[in-house]
């Protein structure tokens, strides 16, 4: 977006309007299903390990070494984006006010009892593109922090029921801000949200987590979702304000008051029946990890 570092997942909310990649064939279906199944198996192996004390280059030098073991690379790791150098890890690690992109070289600090992280593993397996994010708490976690994972997960939930199809995007938003704004009282942070993919990490349609001002700022809102559409939802939350910041060309965006944020990513394939959550492993993980 204009001013601000582009998203590892999205397309720009004011591009013009172009069909998203469909599929339909069976073996096509099983390809895309394993990529997610492998981004959901790396995310139950870290959470075996991961605890206070760890770097987060010593976390993304797992998530290679379990990407490696199952047959598949990442898909971000060397990610280029305009005005910004390759990606250098592996895995987003977003830490606390760290919202997305977090680096696995942005700080040398071991996470603490009390931290939010945020994991997002992009996966490329037989040319076909997985791409899930969870938040887990080190340790254990405050009052504060579970609410708004919980409305992390649920709005999440919510927004993946609307993705039926013929459903126009806009059911997706009106859902996911129901809960995340009205309900819970958070903040979806504004500039950011999903999109749809396949054998690219990023295509059309751009999928904004909030309900548009106006018709220009979100022309994909009245896209009616067709069967065998792809797409990486991913509701974005802050505890304190839905404005977010950066620093010059580095990748890291961080919530602008510095409050706790959270990010929950799935992958979803339409079908004529209805969405088909393929990430929806990830609903099993524990909220908090490490315990002692």
């Amino acid at each position: 977006m204009e001013g601000r570092p582009p998203d590892l997942r999205l397309a720009s909310a004011t591009r013009d309007t172009i069909p998203a990649m469909t599929i339909t064939a069976e073996r096509d279906i099983e390809f895309a299903a394993a990529a997610a199944e492998a981004v959901v198996e790396v995310h139950r192996r870290l959470v075996e390990n991961l605890r206070a004390g760890l770097t987060l280059a010593e976390i993304d030098a797992e998530v290679g070494a379990h990407l490696a073991d199952l047959g598949a690379r990442s898909a971000f790791l060397d990610y280029r984006a305009r005005g910004h150098p390759p990606f250098p890890s592996h895995s987003c690690l977003s830490v606390n006010d760290c919202v997305v992109h977090g680096t696995h070289d942005m700080t040398d600090r071991p996470l603490a009892a009390g931290d939010l992280l945020s994991i997002d593993i992009g996966v490329v397996l037989e040319g076909w593109i997985g791409d899930a994010a969870w938040t887990f708490a080190i340790e254990h976690a405050t009052d504060e922090a579970l609410a708004i994972m919980r409305a992390g997960r649920d709005s999440l939930e919510a927004g993946v029921a609307t993705l039926g199809p013929g459903e126009p995007l806009i059911h997706w938003a009106r859902a996911v801000q129901g809960v995340a704004e009205h309900e819970r009282r958070f903040h979806l942070v504004r500039g950011l949200g999903g999109h749809g993919y396949g054998r690219e990490l990023h295509g059309p349609p751009f999928v904004s987590n909030t309900m548009p001002d106006h018709a220009a700022e979100w022309p994909d809102a009245w896209t009616r979702l067709e069967p065998g559409t792809l797409l990486a939802v991913e509701p974005m939350l802050s505890a304190g304000t839905p404005e977010i910041r950066s620093e010059g060309r580095t990748w890291p965006i961080y919530t602008a008051d510095g409050s706790l944020s959270v990010h929950y990513e799935a992958d979803v394939l339409v079908t004529s029946e209805g969405p088909r959550n393929l990430t929806a492993g990830l609903h099993e993980l524990p909220e908090i990890v490490g315990r002692r």
